[in-house]
């Protein structure tokens, strides 16, 4: 027996629709960006969705537009996207919290800009800690 306390049903191409786009961003430019972000989420190695870190990666690509928004504004910087990581929180304890990490390096320059959006997974729904935010690690 499987139950579901909630489903969603949609495909890619509705989703993208769905994401409130940057004004100063085109929307031929801001598509691809979004769905470069999606993809490269839903491929992320066995993302069944049964760990923490699935989890916060896929609250994230259905009810975080920020990061559409921040991919899309770097693309249009010439940077690209080249890494998403899922970190245990140094703030965990009680809670089980993650920081999901997203690298942009500059096509030109090779200078990196990451940031970082913290979830808690604590609970059945995670929900958002804090926005995304640059992210300086030590």
């Amino acid at each position: 027996m499987v139950a579901f306390d909630q489903i969603y049903s949609f495909d890619v191409d509705a989703l993208l629709q769905s994401i409130p786009r940057p004004e100063q961003i085109p929307a031929d430019q801001f598509v691809p960006a979004a769905e470069e972000l999606f993809m490269r989420i839903i491929q992320m190695a066995d993302n069944a969705g049964a760990t923490d870190e699935h989890r916060a990666l896929n609250y994230l690509v259905v009810r975080y537009p920020a990061i559409y928004a921040t991919t899309a504004e770097r693309h249009a910087q010439n940077a690209s996207l080249m890494a998403v990581e899922v970190r245990p929180s140094r703030l965990s304890g009680v809670r089980r919290i993650v920081d999901v990490i997203f690298s942009f390096p500059h096509r030109q320059t090779d200078v990196t800009e990451i940031f970082f959006v913290r979830v808690d997974v604590t609970e059945e729904f995670p929900f958002l800690l804090t926005r995304l935010s640059p992210y300086y690690d030590r």
